[in-house]
């Protein structure tokens, strides 16, 4: 054994002979007591479990990002990033213990057998999930598998007596990058971000294309909240953004040399037009990586808050099983020299996951005065000049802070238990067919509709039932302003898609508004 791990130790990373003798002792320490508790332990013990939590201990005390994930997790977090997996092809939601599907996936596997709109899913394969109390996880569980399997599914639709049955062929299921794309003012278009996966770049450029031919001519990019995603994909849409030859990230570590990323000069859709990149606290990784690209090289302005601050470059590494660890390599620099990284401590991740709590208490979250950067980490973008810092994340050029008056506490309460969400599934569950009548463009709905005001007082007075109530007549009034505006845009995605469920959601947005103004007035 001990001859074997020298091998691969000495074949996989080329180490001194003193370093060679101390990682051969610490994995025949590892040996040996992995041996004797599996042997000797009083109570019987799981190898694996063993393995996965030494695995898991040993990545605790190194950064916050490099982690362990086991053969489910690791199919589970791939997923989007990989831009599909293989299952029955519906939007749903749980609606008093009912799966109501939403929307089928456009010429999905549910679709193409007549699957439609405000259908529940009441049985599959003859098993109930229907007012069993069957929980969401093992109902995808059931619906998802194979692809070319078939799975039989029973539906009860609105004005059909009988219950309907489907035999529907698994298939590939895409997931998409780009929730929205449209012109959020006349030339200035608007492409929202989730990700950034293996499907990202295709759905980019085929979506400034379509804007391009409604009159694109500048281009907002929304980060908001887009956690990052393949280094690649942050390279091909930054590309898109930037003239070729132009240095996008580099990055560089103890065992990983400098390496530069430059762009490619991508399609061309966007040249000549101006740029706005939106971000805020959540933004991070991949997002970084795009917002500090065009910000050091003077392509556009960063609009929204300063971003989380993951610039470590995590190398996947697959086990055997199909579970992976993701370690650590590198860091992430942005072309004027500055790291993305915010800084942490070793073995801390529960103090670096609070810093968002810190940020928020400090202040930063709502006052750009309350960021203090040191002068050690000043830069200057390459060609304007601009004072730029490192230290953590991306500061915007345009700082919009946080609307605390916007998210009242009684809001929050009413969202968390579900009530807002249900709210909508009940409404448009009965008024489906009135409201696709009713209106035949998203622009007729946009500017007609309006939320009922006996739906509202349902919604509130089942949020009394859970003893929620607004603090006052204020707090009321503040609340009821945003609740209509969430079901506006609910509404319309289930009547339509994510697009206009942001194009909704983003007139109360005051990133997205300031950056719409900054465009309109250049």
């Amino acid at each position: 054994m001990k001859k074997t791990i020298a091998a691969l130790l000495v074949a996989l990373f080329p180490l001194a002979a003193t370093s060679q003798n101390a990682v051969e002792q610490a994995l025949r320490k590892f040996i040996i007591a992995h041996t004797y508790t599996a042997g000797m332990y009083v109570d019987s013990t799981n190898a694996d479990k063993l393995v996965e939590s030494a695995i898991r201990g040993m990545l605790r005390d190194l950064d916050p990002h490099s982690t362990y994930a086991d053969p489910k997790e690791t199919k589970r977090l791939n997923e989007p990033l990989q831009g599909g997996f293989e299952g029955i092809g519906v939007q749903f939601n749980m609606l008093d213990d009912t799966l109501l599907v939403i929307q089928p996936v456009s010429k999905g596997p549910s679709e193409r057998v007549g699957i439609l709109a405000g259908d529940r899913i009441v049985s599959v394969n003859d098993t109930a999930i229907a007012g069993v109390q069957m929980d969401q996880e093992e109902i995808v569980k059931r619906l998802r598998g194979p692809k070319g399997t078939v799975v039989r599914l029973g539906v009860v639709r609105a004005g059909v007596a009988e219950r309907l049955t489907f035999d529907v062929k698994r298939d590939k299921i895409p997931v998409f990058s780009v929730d929205a794309a449209y012109m959020a003012a006349p030339e200035i278009g608007l492409i929202r971000l989730n990700t950034f996966g293996a499907t990202t770049h295709k759905e980019m450029v085929d979506a400034m294309a379509r804007l391009k031919a409604q009159g694109m001519r500048h281009l907002i990019l929304d980060l908001q909240q887009n956690g990052g995603g393949y280094l690649g994909a942050a390279h091909a849409v930054a590309s898109e953004l930037l003239a070729k030859g132009d240095l996008i990230v580099y990055t560089e570590g103890r065992r990983h040399p400098y390496k530069e990323y430059r762009s490619d000069g991508g399609s061309g859709l966007i040249d000549g037009g101006r740029v706005v990149v939106l971000v805020d606290e959540y933004s991070a990784s991949a997002s970084e990586i795009v917002a500090g690209a065009v910000q050091d090289q003077d392509r556009g302005l960063i609009v929204g808050r300063r971003s989380f601050g993951k610039g470590l470059v995590q190398a996947p590494v697959q086990l055997p099983d199909g579970s992976m660890i993701r370690l650590t390599t590198a860091r992430y620099y942005t072309p004027s020299g500055r790291c993305i990284q915010r800084p942490y401590e070793k073995g801390k991740a529960k103090d670096y996951a609070a810093d968002l709590v810190r940020r928020y208490n400090a202040g930063e979250l709502t006052s750009a005065d309350s960021i203090h950067f040191p002068d050690s980490l000043r830069r200057k973008t390459l060609r304007e000049g601009r004072t730029v810092y490192g230290g953590g994340g991306i500061m915007p050029d345009i700082f919009v802070p946080l609307d605390t008056t916007l998210y009242t506490p009684y809001h929050r309460q009413l969202s968390a238990k579900g009530h807002i969400l249900k709210a909508s599934l009940r409404f448009i569950d009965a008024q489906r067919e009135t409201l696709t009548a009713q209106y035949e463009t998203f622009e007729a709905f946009d500017s007609q509709f309006e939320m009922p005001d006996e739906a509202m007082q349902a919604l509130y007075a089942a949020g009394e039932t859970d003893g929620i109530k607004p603090k006052d007549d204020d707090e009321a009034r503040r609340a009821d302003a945003y609740i209509r505006l969430q079901l506006k845009a609910l509404i319309a995605r289930d009547l339509w898609d994510y697009t206009e469920f942001y194009r909704v959601m983003h007139q109360s947005n005051p990133i997205v508004g300031r950056a719409i103004e900054w465009l309109s007035n250049q």
